[in-house]
């Protein structure tokens, strides 16, 4: 168990959905030891998206910095993906802060529809059609992350890459899970005509782990 350190809370409570330790499965840090934190509520609404339970901030539970932190340090892993729904639509600055007083390398999973803490460890921006992301994304992400649902989503990530200024900025296609085996043969001519792109894959869906 990780030693605590506590600072005090700096904005309300955040409604937690679940959170668990598992593998990360998709893009940069994948196989990596991660908690998971999925704060409820989102402001896109993706049509294939598999947690819409995750939707509705008044189905979840309201829990401080300090109680996320707390059942964070029941595991070894100093690693925590925050993530939802979307979770930009919070303030999440004090959350962050207090998982990093306490050496937590902490990563965000965002559409990047709001504005987010730029003290974040890792970014991972996965844009989606659904509603356009802020400017600040942009500048800021680690790892650009497209899901391809059909053939258009590909020329699609590739107007994102160009809006992209961090030049270290990793990028990824990522097969839609129920349309991958009808549309991996794209993904992989994509992939070999743009060689700066790598794949990411759920592996946590095969392997059948959260």
């Amino acid at each position: 168990m990780l030693t605590k350190k506590v600072i005090p809370n700096k904005v309300k409570k955040l409604p937690l959905m679940e959170l668990f330790h598992t593998l990360q499965g998709e893009g940069f840090h994948t196989g990596k030891p991660a908690v998971f934190v999925r704060l409820a509520g989102c402001d896109v609404g993706c049509v294939w998206c598999d947690v819409k339970e995750s939707w509705d901030t008044q189905k979840h539970p309201d829990f401080s910095e300090s109680q996320i932190l707390n059942k964070v340090i029941n595991f070894k892993t100093k690693f925590v993906v925050i993530t939802g729904g979307e979770p930009s639509l919070h303030n999440i600055d004090g959350l962050v802060q207090i998982l990093q007083i306490n050496n937590i390398y902490t990563a965000i999973e965002t559409a990047g529809t709001n504005v987010i803490p730029e003290n974040i460890n890792w970014i991972c921006f996965s844009p989606k059609k659904f509603k356009p992301p802020v400017d600040q994304i942009y500048q800021i992400a680690d790892e650009l992350k497209v899901v391809i649902f059909n053939s258009s989503d590909l020329t699609w990530a590739l107007e994102h890459e160009k809006k992209i200024t961090n030049k270290n900025c990793q990028l990824y296609v990522q097969p839609e899970w129920s349309k991958m085996e009808k549309n991996m043969p794209m993904i992989l001519d994509f992939l070999k005509e743009n060689s700066n792109w790598r794949l990411s894959l759920q592996t946590h869906k095969f392997i059948n782990i959260p």
